[in-house]
């Protein structure tokens, strides 16, 4: 067959990447964790590095909830009465009741009608996204939205697609008004709450005024659908999210995620009981996948209960904290970061191979961070992005910061 020729081809493609620093590289793995224990927060164990412990500065677990005792019990309690896999499809096999329950959560939680989860929130996008686009549909997009955003628009075959400059919002509402008249019965407009490589957010106010502004001049209306991932659970005095954050109300369509602040696994859409009705029937991703399982909806829910707590809102508040004392000990150091409340801090290097570097020596010093290189990010935007979370400790920012300390030292 004709497989060592596509490896010829496949492996040239893979030493171009190496070559230009753009590789992502093998990935690490995991061998242990240790949780908080006095000034720490947790510390990780890799393979390779025998009993060295790691500082985690790359995840999004922003609260911190995975390793929570309640969460885990909430789990292990659903999967030994229910089992550990859901079985099949939702539309064959049925529901769990803990999928309903939380389902029903989330809505509450987002001030919606109803909820739908799916296996993740990738999937989630992909499947609302070509549901929600008909051959009548333009779409409007941020052009710094996540890359399942990017790849929705391109398998859903909108009528017409736009794209305007990174929250430039005058260019948002000329797009508008250019697509009076063309034809257009929608106007879908879907813009990321958190961009995933910067930390800053989209004026969700003003896109929704915009949205609100030119409603009537398309048959089927203008809609707004936000993918609130980064956002969920992390940003805003309850964890609301971006839409708390910028005052902006209820958008029509609200996409999260649960595996990211909420520590577990899967996404979800929040909107009104007929749009989700219609989703049920209609979303590809949501029909033909398995959902979550069981004990994972039920950590969920237990998440959802942390988050309604006092204890939930001194989380945010110490999470919160630390990002500010975080960006404050950059910048102390001229580093360059775009400052912003939620708890992603790029520090911007420009530079491929310095990147590099500087993830490399983090990671010899015991940190682990992310480089993110052309074309994760545009050309000139290299960057290295660090992620607080919530059991994070103060000490383990200070880590953190000597680390960095001494790499510019360093290279004086």
């Amino acid at each position: 067959m004709g497989l060592s020729r596509l490896e010829k081809a496949l492996g040239g493609e893979l030493d171009e990447l190496f070559s230009k620093g753009t590789a992502k590289g093998k990935e690490a793995i995991f061998t242990g964790v240790r949780k908080p224990k006095g000034r720490k927060g947790p510390r990780y164990l890799l393979k390779g590095h025998g009993t060295k412990e790691f500082l985690r500065m790359n995840s999004n677990s922003y609260l911190g909830m995975s390793l929570e005792d309640d969460v885990i019990a909430a789990e292990e309690r659903a999967s030994r009465q229910f089992g550990v896999g859901p079985g099949a499809v939702r539309f064959i096999n049925g529901t769990f009741k803990a999928h309903r329950d939380l389902e029903k959560k989330l809505a509450a939680f987002h001030g919606r009608e109803d909820a739908m989860i799916y296996s993740a929130a990738y999937a989630t996008m992909i499947g609302v996204f070509a549901a929600m686009t008909s051959k009548d549909t333009t779409i409007i997009s941020d052009e710094l939205n996540h890359n399942c955003i990017i790849n929705a628009i391109r398998l859903s075959r909108p009528f017409e697609k736009k794209i305007y400059k990174h929250n430039n919002m005058e260019q948002l509402e000329q797009h508008i008004r250019e697509s009076v008249g063309s034809g257009a019965r929608r106007v879908l407009i879907v813009t990321d709450g958190i961009f995933s490589m910067r930390g800053d957010y989209a004026p969700l106010d003003v896109v929704s005024a915009f949205a609100k502004k030119y409603d009537k001049e398309f048959p089927e209306g203008v809609v707004v659908m936000v993918d609130d991932s980064h956002g969920v659970g992390a940003f805003g005095a309850t964890g609301r999210g971006t839409e708390e954050y910028t005052g902006a109300g209820k958008v029509d369509i609200l996409i999260g995620t649960l595996g990211k602040a909420f520590g577990v696994n899967g996404g979800y859409v929040v909107s009104s009981e007929t749009v989700t009705r219609y989703l049920r029937e209609k979303a590809i991703t949501y029909i033909y996948s398995n959902p979550i399982t069981v004990g994972e909806a039920a950590a969920a829910l237990e998440v959802l209960k942390f988050l309604g707590s006092k204890a939930g809102r001194e989380r945010l508040k110490h999470l919160r904290r630390l990002t500010k004392k975080f960006e404050d000990g950059l910048k102390s150091m001229s580093y360059e970061v775009i400052e912003s409340e939620h708890p992603i801090v790029p520090l911007m290097v420009r530079d491929t191979q310095k990147t590099t570097d500087i993830v490399k020596f983090l990671k010899e010093n015991g940190v682990l961070a992310t480089g993110l290189n052309f074309p994760v990010v545009p050309q000139g935007d290299q960057t290295i992005r660090f992620q607080v979370n919530g059991n994070h400790t103060d000490y383990d920012i200070e880590v953190a910061l000597s680390a960095l300390d001494a790499y510019r030292k360093k290279r004086r």
